[in-house]
């Protein structure tokens, strides 16, 4: 296959980084970024030495493929103009606004034979890379995902902004219908929930607790993994992982533990993910095969996070009253 021609749609924080990584990738061609903000379509443009537009319709005729990094409400429309005309698309998380959009874009690339690759970039950390040959039947995974605020993320909730990042790992790992949750979150910084909590139960009999927040001086990015004598922590951030075993005690003494803890830090190497993740992208392009995010498992994860959404906006509804009097 000659090279890919690619474009990149939106070139705010996330943008600009997947435009000044495409354009020192060797396996394409950075033939061009839109942004509706003239001042920042050149700057990223001239950095990237490539051409700006400022209209992502500009591009349609110029691309075999395109990574998409607007602002969530506008995923849906940005994407099926490139679907419709033949062009593989990467979207950053969420896929779209609304599953039946997603449902859409996902029909849409079925139909036309193309890649729909979705950027829920922890499946490319090294240690959930690793996780996934570990983990076997967990019991039960707690979550931490906390940070400051940061104001360019204001339109979408923190459960569509972070939490949906754990839902998507555990979903995949647990691999089991989801048999109940309950969810709380409230709003302090924006009019939309800024820290929430939700437990799940799966019908395997694991457990899950996510924390996640937004108004957290400390980040913590962790998840930790419990099954049958084994414990695992992951740093998000470190890219780190740490294994406990159980290990049983030959011949033990009167009144000593017949087992003991054996701690085991793997050794990972630091990886850039988004630059993991966009080689994927387009290697799944040349060699036409299924993305590690597939459009359906993207939006399994939005599915859920849509419900864990609406229980925290009812139940906020019920205590308006309470906390205004």
């Amino acid at each position: 296959m000659n090279t890919i021609r690619i474009g990149v749609i939106g070139t705010g924080h996330l943008g600009g980084f997947h435009a000044r990584i495409l354009s020192r990738m060797k396996s394409c061609e950075l033939v061009g970024i839109a942004d509706t903000d003239p001042k920042i379509a050149a700057r990223i443009a001239k950095e990237c030495k490539t051409r700006a537009f400022y209209d992502h319709h500009d591009l349609l005729d110029r691309v075999d493929a395109v990574s998409i990094a607007v602002p969530t409400i506008s995923h849906y429309s940005v994407a099926r103009d490139f679907l419709n005309k033949g062009i593989h698309a990467f979207i950053e998380k969420p896929i779209t606004n609304t599953v039946e959009e997603a449902d859409e874009l996902i029909n849409l690339a079925r139909m036309k034979s193309l890649i729909l690759q979705v950027g829920h970039i922890e499946h490319f950390n090294p240690a959930i890379l690793k996780l996934k040959d570990i983990v076997d039947h967990p019991m039960f995974v707690e979550c931490h995902r906390l940070g400051p605020f940061l104001p360019r993320v204001k339109d979408i909730g923190v459960i569509h902004d972070l939490m949906i990042h754990d839902i998507d790992i555990i979903m995949r790992i647990v691999n089991s219908p989801i048999e109940s949750f309950d969810a709380v979150g409230v709003p302090i910084l924006t009019d939309k929930e800024d820290i929430a909590n939700v437990r799940i139960r799966f019908q395997s009999g694991c457990t899950a607790n996510v924390t996640v927040s937004r108004v957290t001086p400390k980040p913590m990015r962790k998840i930790r993994i419990f099954q049958k004598d084994t414990y695992i922590s992951i740093d998000y951030r470190d890219q780190s992982m740490e294994i406990y075993r159980k290990v049983l005690v030959e011949n033990p003494k009167s009144g000593e533990v017949p087992a003991r803890i054996l701690r085991n830090k793997i050794r990972l190497k630091a990886k850039n993910q988004l630059e993991l993740e966009l080689t994927h992208f387009l290697d799944c392009i040349e060699k036409n095969k299924e993305p590690l995010v597939t459009g359906e498992q993207a939006r399994e994860a939005l599915d859920f996070i849509i419900r864990i959404s609406n229980q925290i906006k009812d139940k906020l509804k019920t205590w308006a009253p309470k906390i205004s009097s």
